[in-house]
């Protein structure tokens, strides 16, 4: 009679390993590509330019009725503005000159532009080059104030800084 045959010793096998590239469950929801993101930069700029108003480092030059002469309160300002504008010289700002009402609109374009341009000569001679600051005149067209009195007027007579980039 022939011998029984005796079954293969039964050998253990390891369990399959896990795939090393993950895969993603099946049960987490479907996220939605981001759209662009808003213009950072600028929203970071207008709050740079909001606290250094807060608090005191950029300050607007007033000026005296049809003058673009720099009174002892307007080169305190502008003093002011300078030292922080070396401190900090990744910034370019913009010298807005403004009027109050009286006047043509042609007469407080010039006088706003004298205005501005009184201002950033008067930067330069503090450190600030003059390279980092743009002007513009809106004459009367953006009062700070509005009214017909000598009390919004002397609001409105002004250079006004504002932080406009990086360099």
């Amino acid at each position: 009679m022939p011998a029984p045959q005796t079954a293969p010793p039964v050998v253990a096998t390891a369990p399959a390993p896990e795939p090393t590239v993950p895969v993603a469950n099946s049960d987490q929801d479907f996220v939605q590509p981001q759209t662009q993101q808003p213009d950072v930069l600028s929203s970071d700029l207008a709050e740079v330019d909001r606290v250094a108003r807060e608090r005191g480092w950029i300050r607007d030059a007033f000026f005296g009725f049809d003058a673009s002469t720099l009174d002892a309160d307007a080169q305190e300002a502008l003093r002011q503005s300078a030292s922080w504008l070396r401190e900090h010289r990744e910034f370019r700002i913009r010298i807005e000159g403004h009027c109050d009402e009286r006047g043509t609109e042609q007469y407080n374009l010039a006088l706003g532009d004298r205005r501005a341009e009184t201002a950033t000569a008067y930067l330069a001679t503090l450190g600030v080059d003059r390279s980092r600051i743009d002007t513009v005149s809106y004459g009367e067209e953006h009062p700070f104030a509005s009214g017909s009195s000598e009390e919004a007027w002397s609001q409105n007579r002004r250079a006004h800084l504002v932080v406009i980039g990086r360099r």
